[in-house]
C-alpha cells in the first residue's frame, strides 16, 4: 500500500497551466483530515482520501463506499495527492489525467482505531480507522489483497 513516493507520481501526471488542481507540496496540516471525492473522470468513482504524512494518501474507490459493515469494496491505492486537494472542487479540462468533473462528496476527521502508526499499518497492509464525516460515520478497514498496492 505504500510506495513512499511523495507528491513525484502526482505532479508527473499533471501539468500545473492546463488543470485547476492544485499542485501543491507536503506539508503540516491539522491532521487526522478525511474527503471523498465523487469524480466522473472515465468511469464515474469516488476517491477516498486520508491526511498522513503531510500529504492525502488517496485510494480509487470504483462503486462508493459502502454504509454497510458486512459489505466489501474495491479500493485501488493511488498516488499522494497535496492537502490543498481536500477543498478542490472542479472540472479537470479534457486532455488532462482524471479529466472530468470532481466535487467533495464527504469530509470530516478520522481515527485510527489501533495503537500502530498509520504508515506502520499501511507498510503492513491492513490501515483500520473510524470516520466521523456528514454523509460517512463508522469504522473502515483497508487491506492489501495480494502483494499490490
Amino acid at each position: 500500500m505504500s510506495r513512499g513516493r511523495g507528491l513525484d507520481e502526482y505532479r508527473r501526471k499533471r501539468d500545473p497551466a492546463q488543470t485547476p488542481e492544485p499542485f501543491g507540496g507536503p506539508s503540516a496540516g491539522a491532521g487526522n483530515r478525511f474527503v471523498v471525492h465523487k469524480h466522473s473522470a472515465r468511469r464515474l468513482h469516488y476517491d477516498l482520501r486520508l491526511e498522513l504524512d503531510g500529504v492525502l494518501k488517496s485510494w480509487a474507490v470504483p462503486k462508493g463506499p459502502s454504509m454497510r459493515s458486512h459489505e466489501k469494496r474495491l479500493a485501488v491505492h493511488v498516488e499522494d495527492h497535496p492537502l490543498e486537494y481536500a477543498d478542490f472542487e472542479g472540472v479537470i479540462p479534457e486532455g488532462n489525467y482524471g479529466a472530468g468533473p470532481s466535487m467533495v462528496w464527504d469530509a470530516g476527521r478520522f481515527q485510527l482505531t489501533k495503537p500502530e502508526p498509520a504508515r506502520e499499518q499501511i507498510e503492513r497492509g491492513k490501515l483500520e480507522f473510524e470516520l466521523f464525516g456528514f454523509k460517512l460515520r463508522g469504522r473502515w478497514t483497508l487491506a492489501r489483497m495480494s502483494g499490490k498496492d
